[in-house]
C-alpha cells in the first residue's frame, strides 16, 4: 500500500469538495472515532465465534468502515505533519521491545 499515493488521491478529493475547512486534526480525529463505533456496531452482540464468521455482506461492510478509519487517520496525519509509516513502525518497534 502506498500511503503517499492514497493521501494523494485523498487530498485531491477534498480539495474538489472544498471540504479541507472541516479537516481540523479535532474534527478528524472525532470522525475516525465515529467510523470506529460504526464498526463496533456490526460485532455488538455477536458471540467470539460469530465475530469470526461474519456473513459475506457483513464482511463487506465491516471492509468500508475500517477503509474509512484509515482514510480518515490519513487525513489526521497529514494535518499533524505525521508520517504514518513512520508513526506505525515506531509503534510497531516500541511494541516488538516491550512484549518480545
Amino acid at each position: 500500500m502506498n500511503l503517499v499515493e492514497l493521501t494523494e488521491r485523498l487530498h485531491a478529493i477534498r480539495d474538489r469538495n472544498d471540504w479541507r475547512q472541516f479537516h481540523s486534526p479535532k474534527n478528524l480525529a472525532m470522525a475516525a472515532s465515529v467510523e470506529m463505533s460504526e464498526l463496533l456496531e456490526i460485532f455488538q452482540w455477536l458471540t467470539e465465534d460469530q465475530s469470526r464468521q461474519l456473513p459475506a455482506d457483513q464482511l463487506a461492510h465491516a471492509g468500508q468502515e475500517v477503509g474509512d478509519i484509515v482514510l480518515y487517520l490519513l487525513l489526521l496525519c497529514s494535518e499533524l505533519g505525521l508520517d504514518m509509516n513512520e508513526v506505525v513502525r515506531s509503534k510497531l518497534a516500541d511494541s516488538e521491545r516491550r512484549f518480545s
